[in-house]
């Protein structure tokens, strides 16, 4: 068993970085760092640093289903979360007509969760106010969980930054890590940054993300197939509300489309009367020397938030499908959300093999940020060599992959292309679009 004052050093303060800082404290350890390449924290470009993410108990796996709803149950202490939690209701569509979304909903059921099924149009309707404009929702069924909603990130993350400082945690920005440091013997024992300076170690953590790949290629060859990647379901387009409309759309709940190939969310208006919308498909891939990497406002000020063209387009038609007053705006702006994508969706949790003083945690997959609370818990199980036997096969990193996520079946991953971004002018308001 580790010792509670052994040196640790995580490298990402993203969600998979501050979450098992934070589960390592609350555990007595006592000598933790947190470094992190971005000088300001939460870092603006990482996709755990956003107004909002969705928080659902509906998965297909019940072990998420389960977690989600623990978690859940965490962002209720509005002593610990203020309002970072806000429990809107997920409405769920896609319910008889896709294996995940039927798998979800049993999982919801068996776990007890609050759900309305909705059989049929006129059901799903009954789900708005009379004064939101929906569109017929024809040949659609559906849920609605009532015990589920959004997050907004950027504070939950922030929040728990907070308390790791407090409990005392060093957190560095502006340090990116260069490589990991070994011994002789090939063991890790440290890193070094790119200023020249080294943080030694008895365990190094790398949770950094969708930049894991490139930034550690030689620790993470032949280890996983994860991929970074960052269109589809993270092509991301807000639009802003007048203060009217804000009234009108403030109570309906997100709504998260699981039709195969569609994948389609929204959710309710901000503070700021703000309503984001994504799709949740395999998205692409930004190879740099072979390896994806991430492409944001960091290294490009001026078009890093542009996402492609046709998904823009596909956006707007989508939120057509269902709020099409809202599909005459126009969009305010995109951004990019780059994750780090397991073939099969499950996270990579573990030690890599041949160095048991470096652990991964990361392959958020995109469904990584509702579980910030308890994340963590599952890396310092790992660490401490506790975590359930099959959880750590579950999370392995050179675990087979018998399968591909189930709620991403029939996508393709492709390579972003940098002259098809979206201009301003694709982002104005369209009032007859196919």
């Amino acid at each position: 068993m580790p010792d509670i004052t052994d040196k640790i050093v995580i490298i990402g303060a993203g969600c998979f970085g501050v979450s098992t800082a934070y589960h390592l404290l609350e555990r007595g350890f006592t000598d933790i760092t947190v470094l992190d390449r971005s000088p300001v924290l939460p870092a603006p470009d990482a996709a755990s640093n956003d107004i909002n993410r969705i928080v659902r108990s509906s998965y297909s796996d019940i072990f998420y289903s389960r977690l989600a709803r623990e978690a859940i149950s965490a962002w209720k202490d509005r002593e610990i979360w203020r309002d970072t939690y806000r429990e809107s209701g997920v409405l769920v569509l896609g319910f008889t007509n896709d294996a995940y979304a039927d798998k979800a909903y049993q999982n919801d059921i068996d776990l007890g969760a609050t759900l309305n099924r909705l059989q049929d149009a006129e059901a799903i309707r009954n789900v708005f106010s009379p004064d939101v404009p929906t569109a017929s929702f024809e040949n659609n069924s559906g849920y609605l969980n009532k015990e589920g909603g959004w997050a907004d990130a950027g504070q939950g993350l922030s929040i728990m930054l907070e308390m790791i400082i407090s409990l005392g945690c060093k957190v560095l920005s502006g340090k990116p890590v260069k490589c990991v440091v070994r011994d002789v013997a090939g063991k890790t024992n440290g890193v070094q940054c790119e200023d020249g300076s080294i943080y030694k170690a008895s365990t190094v953590i790398i949770a950094t993300g969708s930049w894991t790949p490139a930034t550690f290629p030689d620790d993470t060859a032949g280890h996983t197939s994860g991929l970074s990647t960052g269109g589809g379901r993270q092509c991301v387009a807000m639009l802003q509300l007048s203060e009217e409309e804000a009234q009108i759309y403030k109570d309906i709940p997100v709504i998260l489309d699981l039709y195969p190939e569609t994948g389609f969310y929204l959710f309710p208006p901000t503070d700021k009367g703000i309503i984001k919308m994504a799709m949740h498909l395999a998205g692409y891939t930004h190879m740099a020397s072979g390896i994806s990497r991430p492409r944001t406002v960091t290294d490009d000020p001026v078009n890093g938030l542009a996402i492609p063209k046709d998904n823009v387009y596909q956006l707007r038609a989508q939120l057509r499908k269902y709020l099409p007053k809202l599909a005459e705006k126009p969009f305010c702006n995109t951004r990019l959300c780059w994750y780090n994508d397991s073939p099969d969706g499950d996270w990579i949790i573990g030690r890599v093999p041949g160095d048991p003083s470096l652990i991964l945690a990361t392959a958020g997959s995109g469904h990584a940020y509702k579980f910030l609370p308890v994340l963590g818990r599952l890396v310092a199980d790992t660490f401490e060599g506790t975590l359930d036997p099959n959880l750590a096969a579950k999370f392995a990193l050179q675990r087979p992959y018998h399968g591909v996520d189930g709620s991403r079946t029939g996508m393709a991953v492709r390579e972003l292309n940098l002259e098809q971004l979206c201009t301003q002018d694709d982002l104005r308001a369209y009032s007859n679009e196919t």
